[in-house]
């Protein structure tokens, strides 16, 4: 199910194509009938494909993908995201997680303010790798969108852990002493405007970080 998907969404097998016959892909992989018609269920329940009768299975449009299933956000990273999906990326992340961090401040716990500070304290640590640093900030926007208490962003995580994953894979602010500064005092900012119960404050913060993100990923495009 993989290696088709993968072949799929990196472009090798084209919208509109059919897929070879069950009896090439049963002797490809070496599978059984069965274990063929559950892969190719399972790719067909995700928009990859769609089976006809006496006519195979086609490889469906682009844009009837379901984009927010986490195996098809994988496969798009796997395959290595675009320019364009990820400002798509990130124009969702603008419209989620400014709501997410409005209501983070108005439900946070001290316990949960806490724990973001500790996280941005982990960024800002002189001696973060780009690792820990993107690990850091990936979990900083999983907390926040769970402490909105809307499990609806909370499910929507996956699309901005892909976003930030493959905002990293090209470019990082950690080897920028100045870029990491700015990154980190716009995510202090957030936690700030969090402690403080400001929901406009956080909104606000918040969009500057994934602004951030996203003008590093033009200027490393340009170059």
């Amino acid at each position: 199910m993989r290696e088709l998907a993968h072949e799929i969404v990196g472009g090798r097998r084209p919208e509109g194509s059919l897929l070879p016959s069950d009896a090439e892909l049963m002797s490809r992989f070496g599978v059984s009938r069965t274990v063929l018609r559950e892969s190719l269920k399972t790719l067909a329940a995700k928009g990859l494909i769609q089976p006809k009768t006496r006519v195979g299975t086609r490889v469906v449009e682009r844009t009837n993908w379901n984009l927010f299933d986490p195996d098809m956000l994988r496969w798009h990273l796997d395959c290595g995201i675009g320019l364009e999906l990820l400002a798509h990326l990130s124009e969702f992340s603008l419209a989620l997680e400014p709501v997410a961090a409005s209501l983070a401040a108005r439900r946070r716990s001290e316990t949960e303010a806490a724990e973001l500070n500790a996280i941005v304290d982990r960024m800002e640590a002189p001696d973060a790798s780009p690792e820990v640093f993107a690990a850091a900030d990936l979990d900083f926007h999983l907390t926040v969108a769970r402490i909105s208490g809307n499990p609806f962003f909370r499910t929507a995580s996956a699309l901005i852990e892909v976003a930030l994953a493959a905002t990293f894979a090209i470019t990082t602010p950690v080897n920028d002493p100045a870029a990491k500064a700015a990154s980190c005092a716009a995510h202090r900012r957030v936690v700030t405007a969090i402690c403080d119960g400001d929901g406009e404050a956080a909104a606000a913060a918040i969009v500057e970080t994934i602004r951030s993100g996203a003008a590093r990923v033009a200027a490393a495009a340009r170059r």
